[in-house]
């Protein structure tokens, strides 16, 4: 039967082959979005790491300039407006930090593997209260504290587990040295605190490596914070902001600050992922309408041009059931040819770092998910035309010669 389908497909090959150029470009479209698609939900799938219920953020212009007292002068003014937040009773517990979650801006490094794998990585500065403003879970060792003060011959750091599997694999990453050994100017940067695995771009970025530094603000080698964040109490209102704005500007009267909560700003983060996925998704769904329409129009034509043949088919016993299983049958052969061509190019895409960031996994399933669906549409443009040919009826062959 197959081997008298192919036949039939060969004879009427230049029609045919109009139609699997235009399934494969199908595939090759629905592909690239359901690959995005796929990475996104699965990232989706997994824990942020963090809380950002009642949290706000606090974003702040210093101003700076680039003189020695200029700067040990900020740090100061930074260390009164953590206080000042404190004394607030809305305010449960404040933190400063190098990038907020959910804020434009990374601080990315990378380096070799012992296996020779290049891993980039993020990192970011916090102050000691940052485990206890977003709720970070601690699984190994311990966050920031006290007893990293004074300290001047290492750096302290805490990790993620992603990072802690990358850099040590199974052996305990607690008081190990995760600086690049192949730069001379390095200092010591010992792990004390290894945290889940903690996303700060939202639910829809990838799991990275991530590695937190200590913020030491009576140090004139520390950051500037760029953000503060509150923890505020539930029953905090919009009202709180208008008098923590007047105290800040009091604190640091040159200084301008932004305030959101994280609540708004990871809305904000979801419309930069939403709004190009829902883009590409309509242009793929109008393309496949095209495609639809294209092929159903294709079949009935197909169906009106063979009348003679497939009465001829039923004056020799043909049976109605025949006659569907053969137009569709031969659809799917000439939707298998196009999509057997777009999946031999698909799966080169990861040898040329094409779609690099799907892993095997998102990969597969991508793939798998394109093919379902061009099939199932193929099935559903074939089901009228197939429903006509059963209605030829052995009389109508008559009507040619």
């Amino acid at each position: 039967m197959i081997k008298h389908l192919c036949k039939l497909v060969w004879n009427r090959k230049r029609i045919n082959f109009l139609i699997t150029i235009e399934i494969f470009f199908s595939f090759l479209v629905l592909f690239s979005v359901i690959v995005f698609a796929v990475y996104y939900l699965n990232n989706y799938l997994y824990p942020l790491g963090f809380n950002y219920e009642n949290i706000w953020s606090i974003q702040v212009d210093t101003r700076s300039g680039s003189d020695e007292k200029d700067k040990l002068q900020r740090l100061a003014k930074t260390n009164q407006i953590i206080s000042a937040l404190r004394e607030f009773g809305e305010v449960e517990s404040a933190a400063a930090v190098w990038a907020a979650p959910f804020s434009r801006g990374d601080w990315t490094s990378g380096r070799k593997l012992k296996d020779g794998r290049d891993f980039d990585y993020s990192n970011n500065e916090a102050s000691d209260e940052l485990k206890e403003v977003l709720g970070l879970n601690v699984v190994r060792g311990r966050w920031f504290s006290k007893e990293d003060d004074g300290v001047t011959n290492y750096k302290p750091v805490v990790i993620n587990q992603m990072m802690a599997r990358a850099f040590f694999g199974d052996e305990d990453p607690i008081g190990k040295d995760i600086s690049d050994p192949d730069d001379k100017e390095r200092k010591e940067a010992r792990v004390v605190g290894v945290i889940d695995d903690f996303r700060k771009n939202g639910e829809f970025s990838e799991i990275r490596g991530y590695v937190f530094n200590r913020a030491d603000f009576t140090n004139q080698q520390s950051f500037l914070p760029r953000f503060f964040l509150i923890k505020v109490r539930p029953e905090t209102t919009a009202v709180f902001e208008e008098k923590l704005l007047a105290r800040l500007q009091a604190e640091a009267r040159d200084w301008s600050f932004t305030i959101k909560t994280l609540v708004d700003m990871r809305a904000n983060v979801f419309q930069e992922y939403l709004v190009p996925m829902t883009a590409f998704a309509l242009v793929a769904g109008f393309l496949l309408i095209m495609v639809g329409l294209g092929l159903t129009g294709v079949l009935w034509l197909t169906v009106t041009q063979r009348t003679k043949e497939i009465g001829l088919r039923r004056a020799k016993g043909a049976t109605k059931r025949r006659i569907y299983h053969q137009i569709l049958g031969e659809m799917f052969i000439i939707t298998s040819l196009g999509l057997l061509a777009g999946v031999l190019v698909v799966v080169q895409f990861p040898l040329l770092n094409f779609l690099g960031f799907a892993d095997s996994k998102v990969y597969t399933l991508s793939i798998i998910i394109s093919l379902v669906l061009i099939y199932l549409l193929t099935a559903l443009c074939g089901l009228y035309p197939s429903r006509l040919a059963t209605k030829v009826q052995p009389a109508e062959a008559l009507h040619y010669e």
